[in-house]
């Protein structure tokens, strides 16, 4: 366990999420050069560059969970005293947790309906639930990265702040 965290600690997303776009960038300038150039397209590329994308959006949620840059109400928070700004930060951090934990969960089990059912893409020829598996993955970073900002919280460190 303490090898995933460090592995998870040490910018694994990051590293996805640069990496990916990065390729993503290339293989859509290719595709394009390909069909004005050389006036014949690349017939896979779209597909993945789309699949990729979708990857990155689940990974960047984990990501965005870790560095706190998701949406916030801070200015109905802040108009709360301070107690009550503890209460609502455990609170909305709980639901947020559960959905995560909910979101993995039928994420799982629809991307296992998925693999059953042998869905294979149109170009790339792979099975769909390589697709569908970005959803209960990034959802179960997401929740590993709530767990961990809860664990700081809770540490002597941390609850100055919480």
């Amino acid at each position: 366990m303490k090898r995933v965290v460090l592995l998870l600690n040490d910018k694994l997303e990051e590293w996805f999420l640069v990496y990916s776009l990065s390729f993503s960038v290339a293989l859509i300038f290719m595709q394009v050069l390909a069909r004005y150039v050389f006036g014949n397209s690349i017939s896979w590329s779209e597909e993945l560059a789309r699949y990729l994308f979708i990857w990155q959006a689940w990974i960047a949620v984990g990501f965005a969970t870790k560095h706190s840059r998701h949406i916030n109400l801070d200015f109905v928070v802040n108009l709360c005293p301070l107690k009550a700004q503890k209460v609502l930060f455990w609170l909305s951090h709980c639901i947020w947790l559960a959905f995560g934990l909910y979101m993995t969960w039928k994420g799982a089990e629809l991307t296992g309906l998925i693999f059953t059912r042998n869905t294979i893409s149109a170009a790339l020829q792979i099975k769909m639930g390589w697709v569908y598996l970005s959803v209960p993955v990034g959802s179960a970073l997401m929740s590993l990265r709530l767990i961990q900002i809860f664990w700081s919280k809770l540490t002597p460190a941390g609850k100055e702040t919480a």
